[in-house]
């Protein structure tokens, strides 16, 4: 399991996964208080894609990442 440096690569290569195979990913978001980091995963049992950062201006580009998936999920249901 390795971390992602640059937050591009980390955003498309969670939708790719994403849209792979949507039934079996999970998204995790932690806190580390204690560090000031915030840690991403999103892992399909077989792929594991890590996003580490301390920087406060990632949480908007994280929320975005969110709104993207769930666009992809409400597509999917429409169908």
């Amino acid at each position: 399991m390795t971390y992602f440096t640059s937050w591009e690569e980390y955003a498309k290569a969670v939708e790719k996964l994403y849209v792979s195979d949507p039934n079996k990913c999970r998204f995790v978001t932690k806190y580390i208080h204690s560090k000031g980091q915030l840690c991403l995963k999103m892992t399909d049992d077989v792929v594991c894609l890590q996003y580490r950062t301390e920087h406060t201006q990632d949480i908007k580009k994280m929320e975005k990442l969110i709104s993207q998936l769930m666009r992809h999920m409400a597509s999917k249901e429409s169908k």
